[in-house]
C-alpha cells in the first residue's frame, strides 16, 4: 500500500473511532497543528486593548512557555491585567463561557482570578481575547502542603451549587480547540495525536504504538459518575494556581465546565507521585484526601473507578508528547506518564484506604 493509501486507511479508522464522517476526520487530522499553534504579536495586542478599553498599556509580557498566547499587560493607569488571545480556531462562544464561569465563581466568593472589566471578551485579529486581573503571587510550595491546597480548591469547586450559567461540558485539556468539553474529548484528542503521525512511526516502534492506541480506545472516560463544576487542569500548578497573599488562587479556566468530578480529582491524585511517579506518596495522598473530603465524599463507584480515571489525562499527555517527538525527529521518552501500572494500582488503593479510614 502506498503512503497515501496508508494515510487514507488511518483517516477511515479515525472516523470510526470519533464518530466523524471521512471528510471531517481528514480535516481533524490535517488541521491539528494549525489549531493549536498560536503566537500573537504583543505590540498589536497592546494597541487592541488600548483602543477597546481606553486604557494605557505599556508592555505585554508572555507569562508561560506552554501558552504562547497568554500575556501580562502592564499599564500606566492601573493595576496589571492578563490577556489571553486564544487561537483563532477557538470559537468566541468558548471564551464567553470562560467569562460566564468566572462571573459565577465571583458570586460564590470562590478563590479564582477575576474579570478585568464587565465586557471582558473582545475580537482581535481573528481571535477572541479574555482579560482578567493579574494575580500577584508565586508558586505553591513543592511539598505535601501543595496537595492539601489543591485538594481544598477542588473540593470547594466540586461542591458549588449547579447554575444554569455554567452548564457547558468541561474537564478536557482542550489544547486543540476542537476537543474542548468532557474528559472523553481528551481521549479523542489523544487518538488524533497518534493518528496524525501514524504513517511516520518507525517499524521498530509499531507494536508499542498500537498498544498505546488500543489503551486510549479502551480507556474509561468517567461517563455516569457524579458531576460537578471542574477546573480541568489544576494539577499543572505553575500555570493554573498562584499562591497569593490571601492564599491559593485558581487561574486559567479554559478547560472548565461540568463533568465527572472524579476526573479532576484522579489527575490530582496521580500527581501526588510527582511528574515521574514510581510509588505512592502516602503523606501527599492523605493531604489531598483530607482537604477534599471536607467538601466532597466520593461514592463507592467513584472510588472503584479511580485507577481507571487516573489514565485519562496521562494518556493524553503521552500521546501529545509522542506526536511532538515524531514531528521533531527526537526520541520519545515520556512513557513514564502511564508507567508503571503498579503505581496507578497502588496509588488508587492507598487513596481508597484513606477515604475509608
Amino acid at each position: 500500500m502506498t503512503k497515501d493509501g496508508s494515510f487514507k486507511k488511518v483517516v477511515r479508522h479515525h472516523a470510526q473511532d470519533t464518530g466523524q464522517r471521512y471528510t471531517e476526520a481528514l480535516t481533524d487530522l490535517k488541521g491539528l497543528g494549525a489549531r493549536m499553534d498560536h503566537e500573537p504579536a504583543g505590540e498589536r495586542l497592546l494597541a487592541h486593548l488600548r483602543a477597546r478599553y481606553d486604557i494605557d498599556p505599556i508592555a505585554a509580557t508572555k507569562l508561560s512557555v506552554h501558552k504562547t498566547y497568554v500575556f501580562r499587560i502592564d499599564r500606566r493607569d492601573g493595576e496589571p491585567w492578563v490577556a489571553r488571545a486564544f487561537p483563532p480556531a477557538r470559537p468566541r462562544a468558548g471564551v464567553e463561557g470562560d467569562a460566564a464561569i468566572l462571573r459565577f465563581l465571583e458570586r460564590q466568593d470562590y478563590p479564582a482570578e477575576r474579570l478585568a472589566v464587565d465586557a471582558a471578551v473582545s475580537d482581535f485579529d481573528g481571535s477572541s481575547v479574555l482579560v482578567t486581573r493579574f494575580v500577584q503571587g508565586g508558586q505553591l510550595p513543592d511539598s505535601t502542603e501543595k496537595f492539601a491546597m489543591m485538594g481544598e480548591l477542588l473540593g470547594r469547586l466540586h461542591a458549588l451549587p449547579q447554575d444554569e450559567s455554567v452548564e457547558r461540558l468541561g474537564g478536557a485539556s482542550g489544547e486543540d480547540p476542537s476537543r474542548e468539553g468532557a474528559p472523553r474529548q481528551d481521549l479523542l484528542a489523544a487518538l488524533a495525536f497518534l493518528d496524525s503521525v501514524d504513517t511516520k512511526v518507525p517499524a521498530a516502534e509499531r507494536e508499542r504504538f498500537e498498544r498505546l492506541r488500543d489503551k486510549v480506545r479502551s480507556a474509561d472516560d468517567g461517563d455516569g459518575l457524579p458531576e460537578g463544576l471542574l477546573h480541568g487542569n489544576l494539577l499543572h500548578a505553575p500555570d493554573h494556581v498562584i499562591l497569593s497573599e490571601r492564599g491559593p488562587v485558581a487561574i486559567n479556566w479554559k478547560a472548565s465546565g461540568r463533568g465527572p468530578r472524579l476526573a479532576d480529582f484522579a489527575y490530582l491524585i496521580w500527581g501526588t507521585g510527582s511528574w515521574n511517579p514510581r510509588r505512592p506518596d502516602q503523606e501527599r495522598i492523605d493531604a489531598a484526601v483530607g482537604a477534599y473530603r471536607r467538601h466532597i465524599e466520593p461514592t463507592d463507584d467513584e472510588l472503584d473507578r479511580l485507577e481507571a480515571l487516573m489514565y485519562i489525562r496521562t494518556l493524553y499527555l503521552t500521546c501529545f508528547g509522542y506526536r511532538r517527538a515524531i514531528l521533531n525527529g527526537s526520541p520519545f521518552d515520556e512513557w513514564w506518564f502511564i508507567q508503571p501500572p503498579e503505581y496507578f494500582r497502588s496509588t488508587a488503593a492507598a487513596t481508597r484506604a484513606a477515604f475509608r479510614r
